[in-house]
Formats: C-alpha cells, sequence, structure tokens
C-alpha cells in the first residue's frame, strides 16, 4: 500500500503539477530525422533535436539528470544520457557545432565510464533508484533499452575518434545483447523460439516492450553499420523477425499495444507511444525492406486520425493504470 501511495504522488507531481520533470525530456514529438543514412553509419534515425535541447537538471559536468519527483526525485537515467547524446550528434552533424560535438563527446565519455559489471560478470549500465514496472525493480536495475542506445551512441564516438576506449566498451555492451536474461544479459527466448530485447528485465514474465525493443535494435543495426560482420547482421535479422512474427499481437484493431504482459487488461500505448510506434516501423522498414512494418506503421497512423480511437485508448490506459500500479 506504501509503494502504492508514493507511486501515485509522483504520478500527480509528474501529470498534474509538471514543471521540470521526467515527461519534459520524454515526450517530445516523434519524427524521423531525414537526414539519415541507412548504409552508412551516420546521424541517428529519429531527430532527437528536443532531446538535445532538453532544459531540465544537469549535473557540474553538464551530463542531463531527470527529475522524477516523489521519493525518487532527481537521477541520472542511462536511456535519456544517449537520447541527449544522440540528438547533439545530428545537430553537430547538420550545424557543424562544436558545443555539440563536445555534449556528444561528454556524453559517450559518462557511458564509457558508468559501464560496469552486473552479478553475472556482464557489462551494463544501472538505473540506480527504484523503480515499478508490473514489479518492483530494485536499485541497481539494468535495460535492453539501455544497452541498445547506448551502444548506438558508441558505435559513432569510435566512427568519428577511432578511441579504443569506445571499441573496449562497445564490445562489452554487444555481449549483453547476445546474452540470456539468466546469464546476465537482456535477450530473452521464447518457447517458438524468438528471440526479444527486453526494455525492462522481470523475474517473472517477461513483457515485450515494443519501443524498448525497436530502440535497442537500431543498436545492433549500428554496430554492424560499424563492423559489416554478417554474425551481427545475422543477429539482428533474427530480432527482426521477431517483430515480424509477433507485430499482430500489438494490433487490438483501433490502436497499438505498449507490451505484452499476461495481465487480463492489456496496457494500451499513450497517444505519444503510439506515435512513437509509427515512426520506429517507418525506420525499421528503411533498415530492412520488410513491407509488413510499413503496412502496419500506416495502418496504426490511420487508427490514430480518429478521436474515438483515442478517447477509447486513453480510456483503457487510465484504467489499466487504476488496476494493476
Amino acid at each position: 500500500m506504501l509503494n502504492r501511495i508514493k507511486y501515485w504522488k509522483r504520478i500527480f507531481s509528474t501529470y498534474i503539477l509538471k514543471g521540470k520533470n521526467n515527461l519534459s525530456f520524454w515526450h517530445g514529438e516523434p519524427s524521423i530525422n531525414k537526414n539519415s543514412n541507412f548504409n552508412d553509419l551516420d546521424q541517428y534515425y529519429m531527430s532527437f533535436k528536443y532531446k538535445a535541447q532538453y532544459e531540465g537538471f544537469y549535473d557540474n559536468d553538464g551530463i542531463p539528470q531527470l527529475n522524477y519527483e516523489g521519493d525518487i526525485g532527481v537521477q541520472y537515467n542511462p536511456i535519456a544520457i544517449s537520447q541527449w547524446a544522440l540528438g547533439h550528434y545530428n545537430l553537430w552533424k547538420q550545424e557543424n557545432s562544436q558545443d555539440c560535438y563536445d555534449k556528444f563527446i561528454k556524453g559517450a565519455d559518462w557511458l564509457v565510464n558508468n559501464l560496469i559489471k552486473n552479478g553475472k560478470g556482464i557489462y551494463v549500465w544501472q538505473h540506480h533508484f527504484n523503480w515499478v514496472y508490473k514489479e518492483k525493480l530494485v536499485n541497481p536495475w539494468y535495460s535492453g533499452l539501455a544497452q541498445g542506445q547506448g551502444l548506438s551512441v558508441l558505435c559513432r564516438a569510435f566512427k568519428i575518434t577511432n578511441d579504443e576506449r569506445y571499441l573496449n566498451s562497445i564490445n562489452k555492451v554487444y555481449e549483453s545483447l547476445q546474452t540470456e536474461i539468466k546469464n546476465g544479459g537482456v535477450t530473452y527466448y521464447d518457447d517458438d523460439g524468438n528471440m526479444w530485447i527486453e526494455e525492462y528485465i522481470m523475474k517473472n514474465n517477461p513483457t515485450h516492450i515494443l519501443n524498448g525493443f525497436i530502440w535497442a535494435l537500431w543498436g545492433v543495426y549500428d554496430y554492424w553499420l560499424l563492423t559489416k560482420d554478417q554474425k551481427i547482421k545475422d543477429i539482428f535479422n533474427q530480432f527482426c523477425s521477431t517483430i515480424e512474427n509477433n507485430l499482430n499481437r500489438y494490433d487490438i484493431g483501433y490502436w497499438s499495444l505498449y507490451e505484452l504482459s499476461d495481465n487480463i487488461i492489456s496496457m494500451r500505448a499513450s497517444n505519444f507511444y503510439h506515435k512513437l510506434h509509427i515512426v520506429q516501423l517507418k525506420v525499421l522498414f528503411k533498415m530492412t525492406g520488410v513491407k509488413s512494418f510499413d503496412d502496419t506503421s500506416n495502418k496504426w497512423s490511420n487508427y490514430g486520425q480518429k478521436k474515438l480511437n483515442i478517447f477509447k485508448a486513453t480510456l483503457m490506459k487510465i484504467i489499466f493504470k487504476i488496476f494493476y500500479y
């Protein structure tokens, strides 16, 4: 009961009072970066301009921190730091800004310096605060999404600097994406042989969060672009096949699901995450040429044009939150 009270207090502070909380970083408008090159490691696939222009909290070294309000407060989040760095990378490439270059490198260096072994000897980025997602994630916890997006940063940092520190970290991070959760990694194999990257590492059943899987998968794609190693491309293709084989499970006929938990009430994506799914599937189509990614993106875009669909999805999202959080 105490944890539930703390959760709702934090939700009230975040959604009602607003201000410089974590949502001011996460919830910008998702958009494809039209300057991306899908055949060469260059600008990141989403613009992330609003991430680079984050006006919230920073530490004394200029590294962004997020305010989660309530009993969590201001914290480092490796995912946010990676997205902030990627936003500055894009701006550096577009504007030739030394300031943006310096901030990108600063983010990459933070990732190198904070990559540590977990209890199973796998290198991960830890989140040093408790978090609740279906079950309590106890400090310190790690995420497949953090691993994939950090990999995207480090691949670009190595390409433009040839600094071996980045390459050493790349190899360590990639190991986590090839290692099963039970062995300290972030990959899960289902009974059908599908390989999943899990955003949150659950003690019980995995949740298969769609946006986190796709974003993390782009890190594998970036590593392949950096190396042109066919083994890496094969792993990428296996992950893509998992999404292709299961994409229909996220479609409820008028909206997309955020994840595939075994709850009685399915977790609808918020309007923001529904739009993010649409953009991410467009990017995956450009990476792979798999037609179902483009078709589903277009279908979900049509879902989002209808006010009734938005209302139903939002209402069910609220009901889900009341029952499960």
